[in-house]
């Protein structure tokens, strides 16, 4: 005599698979969720380094000259961009930016005691074209920083 089996033999038959693709979907959901915390975390720390330079942006577009402190800040700030973001925006901080810094500092340093003639204006203008530059570069900024300050999913 044939016996249907038990719903326990089906049941127990499932079971393994079933485990499977549960554990198969957990391990899915905990690999998502690594990635968006890395996507967070790598946000968060190129934001601060964004942040770090609009804030020395503005303070030279406040102030109108550029303080050492806030130079060396900035430096310090951007240090990481080479790892974080990539090597053509670390140039952009180490050399464009850096460069126009020292170029007006040297400016600056030559206006002092200068008397007034041609040389003192060539100077001004000069410092005022760095100026202009140096708060230009918000936008700049922006446009280097958009591909890498996105959380999309």
């Amino acid at each position: 005599m044939i016996t249907d089996p038990h719903w326990t033999s089906y049941l127990s038959a499932l079971l393994t698979p079933i485990v499977a693709v549960l554990g198969s979907f957990i391990a899915y959901r905990q690999w998502r969720l690594a990635q968006n915390k890395l996507k967070f975390d790598l946000f968060d720390r190129r934001l601060s380094i964004h942040k770090a330079a609009s804030e020395f942006l503005v303070s030279i577009a406040t102030s109108g000259t550029i303080k050492n402190e806030e130079f060396y800040k900035f430096m310090a700030s951007t240090s990481e961009t080479k790892w974080l973001i990539n090597e053509s925006v670390a140039r952009y901080f180490t050399e464009d930016i850096f460069d126009k810094v020292l170029d007006f500092q040297r400016i600056e340093a030559e206006l002092v005691g200068m008397p007034a003639c041609e040389t003192r204006t060539i100077a001004v203008n000069a410092k005022v074209e760095i100026r202009k530059w140096l708060l230009a570069q918000h936008k700049v900024l922006d446009e280097k920083f958009s591909e890498y300050l996105q959380l999309q999913h």
